[in-house]
C-alpha cells in the first residue's frame, strides 16, 4: 500500500469520493486507472497532490486538469422577459444541430464556451424570464461542462450516496435516521460499544468514525464472517482497527450459557489433516506423472524410436515437469501455513471478544440489521452496562412494537420511545426559496431506551401490574367496570 500524504491531499492508494452536482460514487485513488462516472471516462493521474474539494474539468484523452475558477457567462447579464407563455416548444429554436454541437466538442472547445453557444445560437432565450434563464444555463452546464470534484469521504457522503444508489444494501437506512442513531447511541470516543448491523458496515463505519479509534467496538455479525464493504470506503488509518472486535451471533446463547469455547473452531490437527490430504493429493499426483512417464517409455520402446534428438528433447520436458511440480508443492505448502496462520489468529480474536463480551459492561448497543430485532435485542441487552442506551433500527414499524411490548414486560429498561424522522429538502436561491417537490418516503423507525438494573427476582405479574398503575385512571375504572 502507498504511503499516506501529511494534510487534507488526495493520495494514491486513498478511497476518494466523486462528486457531480448530487451524485456520489467512491473510488480508489490509483495509476493509470480508468473510471467511469456519468458517462464520462477519465484518470484519477493528475488528481493526486491536489486538496481534497479540488473541482476538476475532464479534458481530452481521460485527463484530469484544475478548474481556475467560475466565469459567468456574458448572457446572464442580458435582457430577460416578463413572463413565458408565449414561448413554444418545438424544437426548432436552436439553430446548432447535434452534428454542429459534436464538431465543437471534436475540436477541443471547452463545454463552458459551447454553453455560451448554445445561448447565443437559441431564438428563444431573450423572451424567457431571468429564472428561466438561469434553469437554462445550468441545464446545459449539467450537460456539456464535465466537471468533477473530488471529496474526502464522511459518514454524511458516504451515507448519501448509499441511500441515492442502493439503498437497499443498507436496509433503506436515511442518512438523517443515522444520525439520530449516533445521538441516541450516545457514541464517543472512549466507550465500548456493541454493533450489530446488516448494512453493508456503514453504520460500523460511523460509529468508528465518531469514536475516533479510542475506545473498543465489538461487531456481531451473522453468518461466515463480518461485511465491512462501507467500512473501507471511509479510507481509516490501521490504528482505527486495533481495537475492533468480531464475534458471531451463533456463539452468543453458548456464551450466556456458560458453554462457549474455541474447540468447534479450526484447530492445529484439522489443518495437520488437511496439509495432509494436500500433501497425498500431491504424492498421487505424482504417482500419476510417474506411471504415465513409465507408459510413455513403454510406447517408445515399443516402436524402437532411436533417434537421440527427440529423446533429449523429451529428458528436458520431463525435467520441467518435476520443477514445475516441485514448486507447486512449495507453493501448496506455503498456502497451508498462511491458511493455519489466518485460522490462528482469527481464532485469538474470537477468545478477545468473548472475554470482552463476558465484563457485560459495554457502553452502548446498536442494531440496525435485517433481521427482526426482538430476540437479537434481549439477548445483547445481556452485555450491557446499567444505565447506558440502546438504539435499535428497523425498516418497518410492526417489528420494533413487538420489540417495545416484550421490552416492557421484560422489565431493566426506561425511557422507551419509538420514533421516525421526517425530511424534505429545501431550495434556498434568492426570490424562489421554497420547498423541493419530491421528498423521501420514509427513513425508517428507531427504538431507544435506557438500560437498568433487572431485578429478576420480580414476577410477571406485578410487571403487568406495574404497567396498569401507569395508565390514566379514566382507562383503569373502564378495565375495572369490564371485569366486573
Amino acid at each position: 500500500a502507498a504511503e499516506r500524504c501529511p494534510g487534507p491531499r488526495i493520495c494514491e492508494g486513498d478511497c476518494a469520493v466523486l462528486k457531480r452536482d448530487d451524485v456520489f460514487k467512491a473510488v480508489p485513488v490509483l495509476r493509470r486507472r480508468k473510471i467511469i462516472f456519468e458517462k464520462q471516462w477519465f484518470y484519477l493521474d493528475n488528481a493526486i497532490g491536489h486538496a481534497y474539494g479540488t473541482a476538476f474539468e475532464v479534458m481530452g484523452g481521460g485527463v484530469l486538469q484544475p478548474k481556475q475558477g467560475v466565469e459567468e457567462t456574458a448572457a446572464e447579464t442580458k435582457e430577460a422577459g416578463t413572463d413565458n407563455r408565449n414561448i413554444v416548444d418545438d424544437g426548432k429554436s436552436q439553430k446548432l444541430t447535434h452534428d454542429d454541437i459534436k464538431a465543437l466538442k471534436d475540436k477541443g472547445i471547452k463545454g463552458q464556451e459551447i454553453v455560451q453557444q448554445l445561448i447565443e445560437n437559441s431564438t428563444t432565450f431573450r423572451d424567457k424570464t431571468e429564472f428561466a434563464q438561469d434553469k437554462y444555463i445550468k441545464k446545459k452546464k449539467k450537460k456539456y461542462e464535465a466537471v468533477i470534484t473530488i471529496v474526502k469521504p464522511s459518514t454524511r457522503i458516504l451515507s448519501t450516496m448509499y441511500y441515492a444508489r442502493e439503498p437497499g444494501k443498507i436496509n433503506h437506512l436515511r442518512y438523517d435516521t443515522l444520525a439520530q442513531m449516533l445521538t441516541l447511541g450516545n457514541v464517543r470516543a472512549g466507550s465500548k460499544m456493541i454493533v450489530m448491523e446488516t448494512c453493508a458496515g456503514l453504520v460500523l463505519g460511523a460509529v468508528m468514525e465518531r469514536m475516533g479509534g479510542y475506545g473498543s467496538i465489538i461487531q456481531m455479525y451473522p453468518g461466515g464472517g463480518p461485511v465491512r464493504a462501507a467500512t473501507s470506503c471511509f479510507g481509516f488509518p490501521k490504528p482505527f482497527f486495533n481495537n475492533l472486535h468480531e464475534f458471531p451471533l451463533s456463539k452468543v446463547d453458548s456464551l450466556l450459557c456458560g458453554t462457549f469455547s474455541t474447540e468447534t473452531l479450526p484447530s492445529e490437527p484439522e489443518d495437520n489433516t488437511l496439509a495432509e490430504e494436500e500433501t497425498n493429493g500431491s504424492i498421487e499426483e505424482k504417482q500419476t506423472a510417474t506411471q504415465g512417464a513409465e507408459e510413455e517409455s513403454s510406447a517408445e520402446a515399443a516402436m524402437e524410436i532411436n533417434q537421440t534428438e527427440e529423446q533429449e528433447t523429451m529428458d528436458v520436458v520431463n525435467a520441467e515437469d518435476v520443477e514445475f511440480k516441485e514448486n507447486k508443492d512449495k507453493e501448496n505448502k506455503e498456502n497451508v501455513r498462511e491458511k493455519q496462520r489466518k485460522q490462528w489468529e482469527r481464532r485469538k480474536k474470537l477468545i478477545e471478544a468473548a472475554a470482552l463480551l463476558r465484563e457485560k459492561n459495554a457502553d452502548g448497543l446498536i442494531v440496525a440489521s435485517k433481521f427482526h430485532p426482538t430476540p437479537l435485542l434481549l439477548s445483547l441487552l445481556e452485555f450491557v452496562a446499567p444505565s447506558r442506551p440502546f438504539v435499535v433500527y428497523c425498516q418497518y414499524k410492526e417489528p420494533l412494537l413487538e420489540c417495545y411490548t416484550k421490552l416492557r414486560e421484560r422489565g431493566g429498561v426506561i425511557n422507551l420511545k419509538l420514533s421516525e424522522t421526517w425530511l424534505r429538502n429545501y431550495q434556498v436561491l434568492p426570490d424562489r426559496s421554497h420547498p423541493k417537490l419530491t421528498m423521501s418516503g420514509g427513513g425508517g423507525y428507531l427504538l431507544s431506551g435506557i438500560t437498568v438494573v433487572l431485578d429478576k427476582g420480580k414476577s410477571d405479574a406485578s410487571n403487568l401490574e406495574a404497567l396498569k398503575m401507569e395508565e390514566p385512571s379514566s382507562k383503569r375504572c373502564k378495565v375495572q367496570d369490564l371485569h366486573c
